[in-house]
């Protein structure tokens, strides 16, 4: 005889997490147990079974992907330090998932990449149930988790084309040509001394962008000044230290273009801190067009990478496979968010 759960009243739709809670198993299983029931034990398919029953649960999401092919369980792996960054990337998944009928499972996977047990995150992916992976840069730039997923069997779409693995699905953006539409803007704008705050340069994009960035400038004839690059982390504090570097030169840069917003808010902050005014003391630009571009004030100039389309294909490669045949991926076009943080230099 089954065991009694008893529901408290409540408001709103049942999860699948509170199903998993109550039976006692992952989210994965639930979604397996609606899925393939074939593949789960049979007592815990039972459980999965009852909870469902109790909870009333109704997985409408499912059925309208079942009822036009098949509802996909996908993965999304990432270890990003840019919340807004991610932010972007989860909206685009989520509605995509949305309304193509399946389910999204994200984690965070933070890691000791010289440590990590390639045998153990392959057997993890392998054994989850997951029909793709969405993986979120950098760790699709990371060669021992790019060989781990590629041994897991698990059909993967990098965002970003900065994969280890040439056969590994993408769906990116060009870094260095990005780079370079942002250099140019300021080279227009009559600035010549630019400062330029790289991301980590582990990550293969860091390194593109900075290329793009030097690329630009010389064919401008202008030779790059390397005290006026400096290595950043992605984050708003080490924006914040790039500024104070780069300001505190004999001759600072005019402007100064960061990798990413979060950096380039960042950079407002220290700015700001030693009495100066963005934009009219210092021009400020940033990469990405995240949320913080556009609550920061001065509002920010920036590349616009179209990060929430680039998940949202993602999950479409995953519905589409059959119909992608040999394509390895597509690459989607930048544009300039034009703000308030860049003017033309002072006038000496």
């Amino acid at each position: 005889m089954s065991e009694q759960i008893d529901v408290p009243q409540r408001r709103g739709a049942v999860t699948i997490r509170e199903v998993a809670e109550k039976a006692g198993v992952s989210q994965m299983t639930v979604s397996r147990v609606l899925n393939q029931p074939s593949l789960v034990k049979k007592e815990t398919t039972r459980r999965v079974q009852e909870a469902i029953k109790a909870l009333n649960y109704r997985p409408n999401l499912m059925a309208r992907g079942l009822a036009g092919g098949k509802s996909l369980l996908i993965g999304l792996i990432y270890n990003n330090p840019s919340t807004n960054y991610l932010g972007e990337v989860l909206f685009g998944a989520i509605n995509a998932c949305g309304e193509q009928g399946h389910h999204l499972l994200v984690e965070d996977y933070l890691v000791d990449y010289e440590s990590l047990s390639v045998s153990a995150l392959a057997n993890r992916f392998r054994e989850s149930g997951v029909d793709g992976l969405i993986v979120v840069p950098p760790c699709g730039e990371v060669p021992k988790i790019a060989r781990a997923l590629k041994e897991s069997g698990v059909h993967c779409v990098n965002i970003s084309g900065s994969s280890s693995d040439s056969d590994t699905q993408f769906v990116a953006i060009n870094e260095a040509g990005a780079a370079g539409l942002m250099t140019s803007y300021l080279l227009e704008k009559g600035h010549r001394k630019i400062g330029f705050i790289t991301g980590d340069m582990t990550h293969v994009s860091s390194g593109e962008r900075q290329r793009g960035f030097i690329e630009t400038l010389k064919a401008n004839g202008i030779k790059p000044n390397p005290d006026y690059i400096v290595e950043g982390a992605f984050t708003y504090r080490s924006g914040m230290e790039g500024a104070q570097q780069l300001l505190g030169l004999k001759d600072p840069p005019t402007a100064i273009f960061a990798s990413n917003d979060d950096m380039a808010a960042g950079v407002i902050s220290a700015v700001q801190q030693l009495g100066l005014q963005v934009p009219s003391d210092i021009s400020v630009a940033g990469f990405d067009d995240t949320a913080i571009a556009r609550t920061i004030w001065p509002g920010l100039t920036t590349v616009r990478q179209p990060i929430s389309e680039m998940a949202s294909q993602a999950v479409t490669l995953f519905s589409n496979r059959e119909a992608a045949g040999d394509a390895n991926g597509s690459v989607l076009d930048v544009t300039l968010t034009i703000r308030d943080s860049v003017v033309a230099p002072k006038k000496k």
